[in-house]
């Protein structure tokens, strides 16, 4: 629906002014919710292996995203199709950068823990 409003006098100016910055700031409000909406809808978009490897800012090979579920380094899902990806635990993971997951310390410590294991401290 379309509305129009005329204006036959230089008096009704402001008032046709008044009803513009209205629309414009309803227009406004709508295209802000629109856009919450589609980010709210990206972040909880699934990617398969091929589009996580587009995504991902290295673009990595699938081999090296096949070693980092190996070592469970990556957020991932089994699913009836193979490995899924969603997008929002992607992009934490991504933010967290080089941390190490829990599971790394983990072996990394048993690790340390072996080595010394026989040796003087």
């Amino acid at each position: 629906m379309c509305d129009i409003y005329e204006v036959k006098t230089l008096e009704e100016m402001p008032k046709a002014l008044s009803y513009l910055i209205n629309k414009v700031e309803t227009l406004q409000q709508d295209v802000n919710n629109l856009r919450k909406k589609e980010r709210a809808s990206e972040s909880s978009r699934w990617m398969n292996i091929d589009e996580l490897c587009a995504y991902h800012p290295s673009h990595p090979k699938k081999q090296t995203v096949y070693e980092w579920v190996s070592k469970k380094t990556i957020p991932y899902h089994k699913m009836t199709k193979g490995l899924m990806f969603l997008q929002s635990e992607i992009d934490e993971w991504l933010k967290r950068g080089a941390q190490k997951s829990e599971k790394e310390l983990l072996q990394e410590a048993k690790d340390f823990v072996l080595s010394k294991e026989g040796k003087e401290v």
